[in-house]
């Protein structure tokens, strides 16, 4: 189980089945990255737990009640899924007419746990296909040059600060890094890092709108779903010859310290 699939079975955590709360918790005990952010997480949901239950304005559920019946009225179309080699090694790439959906790099899972989890978060079905001619030319050009067109990407599916972040991420210019804090500014959000650091730990759209040259303000390379060590080597592949800190470790405490979590 990895940092990025940890953080999207938090919110489940409490109706999981056994087994998935188990691998969680295994999870939170050897990383303390994890531990820092489940802490924050937890803070967050007990500060919205206490606050005064607000009746809402008059004639509101009857329009929620309406948007969700259009919503399910609608067909959803799946994405397409393929599989991409390239000098990182082994992509998953999910797309749709309007742009590429998702990256993820394969570390060697079932490709049918592969599907089901792009599917969780996509929240729509996807299906396996050929790489067609436009997503094998976006990847190529990538890798040639560390960027991307973002005609070629789509995550109108998030919210716009998570499209403002990722997008200011894209800015970064390949061989550079940048912090969580100093993209909060730049979006007009200057005390949102904590906020900027989970938009880049949930980015569909891996390598191509490129998390990994965002680090802490200390230039500490972490937060990162395949580890610190893939995010270096990509940095290294970019042309960044910065230093590299080690990970920030964080102090045990709080909730996941209580259970003895360690790396």
């Amino acid at each position: 189980m990895r940092c990025c699939d940890v953080e999207a079975l938090w919110d489940d955590m409490r109706d999981c089945d056994e087994a998935q709360r188990e691998g969680v918790l295994a999870h939170l005990r050897r990383c303390t990255t994890c531990q820092e952010l489940y802490r924050a997480f937890e803070g967050v949901a007990y500060c919205l737990s206490c606050l005064p239950i607000v009746e809402p304005p008059a004639g509101l559920v009857p329009k929620i009640l309406d948007h969700i019946r259009t919503v399910r009225g609608r067909p959803t179309d799946p994405d397409t899924l393929v599989r991409y080699d390239s000098p990182l090694g082994s992509l998953f790439v999910a797309f749709r007419p309007s742009g590429i959906t998702y990256v993820a790099i394969d570390v060697g899972d079932p490709f049918e746990d592969v599907r089901q989890r792009i599917e969780r978060r996509l929240r729509r079905p996807v299906r396996s296909a050929e790489v067609p001619d436009w997503v094998r030319a976006a990847l190529g050009h990538y890798f040639q040059t560390w960027s991307t067109g973002a005609e070629r990407i789509d995550i109108t599916d998030l919210t716009e600060f998570e499209q403002a972040a990722l997008h200011k991420a894209a800015q970064i210019p390949a061989g550079e890094v940048r912090s969580y804090s100093w993209i909060a500014r730049e979006i007009g959000h200057p005390h949102a890092a904590r906020a900027v650091g989970q938009v880049m730990a949930r980015n569909p759209v891996a390598l191509l709108l490129p998390c990994h040259r965002v680090v802490d303000a200390s230039g500490a390379l972490h937060q990162y779903g395949y580890g610190v060590e893939v995010k270096a080597r990509i940095l290294s592949m970019e042309g960044y010859r910065g230093r590299v800190p080690p990970a920030r470790r964080t102090v045990q405490g709080g909730r996941a310290g209580a259970a003895n979590a360690s790396k």
